[in-house]
C-alpha cells in the first residue's frame, strides 16, 4: 500500500488522467507528466538525442518513488560525436568503439563543476548504477547510413500491473528540454484505443536494447559506467533503495532557484588566444563598445561570446543580451555555443522551433524588469530584428541591454539602422570586411553606432598566426564571346548616362543605373566559357572530394538542349559535373531548407558528397573548415565578397596542410586580342579589366606561389598598369 496526498490507497497508472499532449510553455511536464507517472512506475525506458552529464541529472527527476517500488531504468542515448571522432573512424584510426568510448568519457568530464543539485543528483545516479537499477547502452548508427546521429526520443514508463505510458516527441532529458525551451510530447496509454501503438513502441524499444534494430548499433560500455560510480559516487550507497538524499519536492526548489541565477561563463574548454584577449580589453576599456574586424575562421563567434562573459562579469551577471545574425542557419549556429557559456537563448525567426518566441521574449523581459530573473539572450535574424513586432518589445527593456551584431556590415542598411537606438548601452559590431562596399553613409553610420573597431585582425595576420590555413592560387583567365562583350558594351554606355552627383558633390548612380549594373555583372559571372574551363579542369579533380564551387546567378542558354533553353550557372555546373564527369556533388543555397542545408554538410563531411555548389549562401558565417579546394566561377568587385569566399576555404582542419583556389577571371578579349582593342573599347572596357586584377592582385600577394616569375601573371600585371587611372571612380559595380 503507498500512500499520495495523504489517503492510503494502492494505484496504477490507469488512475491518471493524462493527456494526450504536454506542451512546456503552457504545461510543467515534470510536475504534471513525470513525476505522477513515475511515482507508479516499475520499469522506465528511455531512448534520448545525447549522452551528457545534464542527461543523466535530468533523468533523476521523479525517481523516488520508482526506486523504491524496486524499479528498474533502461537509458539508450547517442554519442556527441566531434568532427575529429568522425573522421577517425572513417579513416579507422581506432576502433569505432574505443572512439566512441573516448568521446563518452570526454563529455563526462566537462561536468567539473556541477551546481550543487547536480552534485546530489549525480550521486543519486552512480548510487542507481551501482546497485544495477540503471543501466545505459549507447546507440550509433551503422557504417550503411553513415556515422550519423540516433535522435530518436521515444519514453515507456509501466507498472506493476503491466499498464504502459508511451510518450514520444521532441523533448530531450535535459535541463533546457524539460524546463525552458519550447518542447512537446505525445502520449499513448496502453488501455486506450493507443493500445497497438503503445505496443509498437514497446516493440521499437525493445528492438534497440536487444541490438537487433538492422542498421543500428547498440554498445554497453563498462568503462562509462565505473566512470560515472568512481566520479560522484558518495558513501552509504545501499540506502539510497530506501532514502534519497535530498526529496523531489527540495530537488525541484534547489533547481529552479539555480534557474533564476543564470551565471554566464567561460566554458573550462575554450583558451583564449591573446589577440581576442586583447580585442575584448579594449572593448571593455572603450565603455564595452566596439567593433572586432577579424578575418573569416579567426574565431569571431566565440571572442564575441567571450565580450559577453567579461560584460556580465562586470554587471554581476545583470544583462538582457540580443544577439542578431543575417541568416536562419547562423542562428542555429550560434545557439551551439551561446548553450556552452551558461545561456539559455530565445530563438526567434519565421519557422523557428522556438514557435513562441515572441511571447516567451515579452515575458522575459517583463521578469527582467521586474528583476524576477538576471538576464535573458534573444537571438534572431535581421529580419525578425528589424520587424515592428519585436522593436516594440525590445523598447520596453528598462534595464541594462547588450546588441550584438554578427556580420555587422549588413546592419548599415536603412532597414536595420533605423532600429539602432540609444536604449543599448552596450554595443558589439562583428565582421571580417566591416566597411560598406560603396556606401560610406552606411559606413558612418555603424561607427556613429558601435564606436571605434576594438581589434582588427587581418587575413594576412591569421595566416602568419597560423590560425589559417596557407593556400595556392591558379587564376584562370577566360574571355567574354563576342555576343556577351557587346551586351556589356551597350550596359556599359547605358550606365553612363545614369551617372548623377549628390549633394556633396560625389558622384553615384541612379536607381535605373543600379539595376543595370546588376544585369552587366551577370554577364561577367555567367560567361559561359567559364563553365567550359570549369568541366576541363575537373577531369583532374573528378576523384577528390572536400571540394567548393561558387557559381553565379546568371541565367544561362546551354546550347547542347535542343531548344537552347535558359538555366542558371549553378544548374548547369551541377548537371553536367554529374552527368559527364559522374561526379557526387550538391546545391547549397537558400533554395534548400535548414534540415536539407545540414544533410548536404555532413554527407560532405561523410565524403558521399565531393562538391557542395553554392552562390552565396556560403558567403557569411558558415563553417564547413574541412573544404581544401574551391573554384570561384563568380566574384563581384565587393572585397568583402571575395574576402569572404577566400576565409571560407581557408579554416583550419585535420589533415588540411593548405587549400588550393581556381579563381576565374574574366577579361573582355583573350589577351592576344588585347592589343588590337579601339581607343573606344578600351575606354568601355577598362573598368571590367581593373576590377578582375585588383582581386587577381590581391589574391596572389599572400599565395605561397605569388607567381613572381610566371608569364600569365607578369602579363597581366603590365595590363593592369596599362588600363589603371588612380582618379577613375569605381560606377555601378
Amino acid at each position: 500500500m503507498k500512500k499520495l496526498d495523504g489517503n492510503d490507497a494502492e494505484m496504477s497508472l490507469q488512475d491518471i488522467t493524462f493527456e494526450r499532449e504536454y506542451r512546456s510553455l503552457s504545461t510543467d511536464i515534470c510536475r504534471h507528466f513525470y513525476i505522477p507517472a513515475l511515482k507508479e512506475a516499475v520499469a522506465y525506458k528511455r531512448s534520448v538525442g545525447f549522452f551528457s552529464s545534464s542527461s543523466l541529472v535530468e533523468i533523476s527527476i521523479g525517481l523516488e518513488q520508482l526506486v523504491k517500488n524496486e524499479g528498474v531504468i533502461q537509458l539508450i542515448a547517442s554519442p556527441k560525436l566531434s568532427e575529429e571522432d568522425l573522421q577517425a573512424i572513417d579513416k579507422g584510426y581506432e576502433k569505432r568503439e574505443q572512439i566512441i568510448e573516448k568521446c563518452l568519457l570526454r563529455e563526462l568530464d566537462k561536468a567539473k563543476e556541477l551546481k550543487p543539485y547536480e552534485e546530489k543528483s549525480m550521486a543519486y545516479l552512480a548510487a542507481l548504477i551501482a546497485l544495477n537499477i540503471l543501466e545505459i547502452k549507447i546507440v550509433v548508427l551503422s557504417d550503411s547510413t553513415g556515422i550519423g546521429m540516433y535522435h530518436e526520443k521515444l519514453g515507456l514508463i509501466s507498472d506493476k500491473d503491466g499498464n504502459t505510458v508511451a510518450f514520444s516527441g521532441s523533448m530531450n532529458e535535459t535541463a533546457t528540454g524539460m524546463k525552458t525551451n519550447y518542447e512537446t510530447i505525445d502520449v499513448y496509454t496502453s488501455w486506450s484505443e493507443s493500445k497497438e501503438r503503445v505496443e509498437d513502441k514497446i516493440k521499437a524499444f525493445d528492438k534497440l536494447w536487444n541490438n537487433s534494430e538492422e542498421h543500428i548499433f547498440v554498445y554497453e560500455f563498462p568503462k562509462l559506467k565505473d566512470a560515472i560510480v568512481k566520479k560522484y559516487r558518495k558513501e552509504n550507497t545501499k540506502s539510497v533503495r530506501y532514502d534519497l538524499t535530498m526529496g523531489f519536492d527540495a530537488y525541484l526548489a534547489e533547481r529552479e532557484v539555480e534557474y533564476q541565477v543564470g551565471t554566464i561563463h567561460l566554458p573550462s574548454s575554450i583558451e583564449l588566444r591573446d589577440y581576442q584577449i586583447k580585442a575584448i580589453d579594449n572593448w571593455q576599456t572603450a565603455g564595452f563598445r566596439g567593433i572586432f574586424d577579424m578575418a573569416t575562421g579567426t574565431g569571431k563567434t566565440i571572442t564575441g561570446l567571450a565580450a559577453i562573459v567579461r560584460l556580465a562579469e562586470h554587471l554581476h551577471d545583470k544583462l538582457a543580451i540580443i544577439i542578431v545574425v543575417p541568416y536562419q542557419h547562423l542562428v542555429e549556429q550560434w545557439v551551439e555555443d551561446i548553450e556552452a557559456f551558461g545561456l539559455d537563448p530565445i530563438i526567434g525567426y519565421s519557422g523557428s522551433k522556438d514557435r513562441e518566441y515572441k511571447k516567451r521574449l515579452k515575458n522575459k523581459i517583463l521578469d527582467y524588469n521586474l528583476e524576477v530573473i538576471k538576464n535573458f539572450c534573444f537571438i534572431c535574424t535581421n529580419a525578425t530584428f528589424a520587424s515592428k513586432a519585436i522593436q516594440s518589445e525590445l523598447s520596453k527593456v528598462e534595464k541594462d541591454m547588450l546588441l550584438v551584431i554578427d556580420e555587422a556590415h549588413n546592419a548599415g542598411a536603412d532597414s536595420i539602422s533605423k532600429c539602432l537606438s540609444g536604449n543599448y548601452q552596450y554595443r558589439l559590431a562583428l565582421s571580417a570586411t566591416f566597411d560598406r562596399h560603396h556606401d560610406e553613409e552606411g559606413t558612418e553610420r555603424l561607427y556613429q553606432f558601435f564606436g571605434k573597431k576594438a581589434i582588427e585582425y587581418t587575413l594576412e595576420e591569421a595566416i602568419r598566426d597560423k590560425m589559417l590555413t596557407e593556400y595556392y592560387y591558379y587564376p584562370i583567365v577566360i574571355a567574354l564571346t563576342e555576343e556577351e562583350r557587346g551586351s556589356y558594351t551597350e550596359l556599359t554606355r547605358e550606365i553612363g548616362r545614369c551617372i548623377t552627383k549628390s549633394k556633396n558633390g560625389k558622384t553615384k548612380l541612379s536607381k535605373k543605373g543600379e539595376m543595370l549594373a546588376i544585369k552587366r555583372s551577370r554577364i561577367i559571372a555567367g560567361a559561359s566559357e567559364k563553365v567550359e574551363r570549369l568541366i576541363e579542369i575537373m577531369q583532374e579533380y573528378k576523384d577528390d572530394d572536400n571540394m567548393l564551387i561558387y557559381c553565379g546567378a546568371a541565367q544561362l542558354t546551354d546550347e547542347r538542349e535542343a531548344d537552347d533553353i535558359g538555366i542558371r550557372q549553378i544548374d548547369l555546373v551541377t548537371r553536367r559535373l554529374g552527368n559527364e564527369l559522374g561526379m557526387k556533388v550538391a546545391k547549397y543555397t537558400s533554395n534548400e531548407n535548414i534540415l536539407e542545408r545540414e544533410r548536404r554538410k555532413r554527407m560532405f563531411l561523410e565524403k558521399d558528397i565531393q562538391a557542395l555548389i553554392a552562390i552565396k549562401c556560403l558567403d557569411e558565417g558558415v563553417n564547413i573548415p574541412s573544404v581544401k579546394t574551391a573554384f570561384i566561377l563568380a566574384s563581384s568587385t565587393n572585397k568583402k565578397e571575395y574576402i569572404q569566399r577566400r576565409g571560407r576555404v581557408l579554416r583550419l582542419a585535420p589533415n588540411k596542410l593548405y587549400a588550393k583556389i581556381y579563381d576565374f577571371v574574366c577579361l573582355p578579349r583573350t589577351l592576344e586580342e588585347m592589343p588590337e582593342a579601339t581607343a573606344d573599347e578600351i575606354e568601355q572596357e577598362k573598368r571590367l579589366i581593373i576590377n578582375e586584377l585588383n582581386r587577381v592582385l590581391e589574391f596572389k600577394r599572400l599565395a605561397l606561389n605569388p607567381y613572381d616569375s610566371n608569364e600569365l601573371i607578369d602579363e597581366l600585371v603590365e595590363i593592369y598598369q596599362l588600363y589603371k587611372e588612380p582618379e577613375l571612380e569605381l560606377y555601378g559595380e
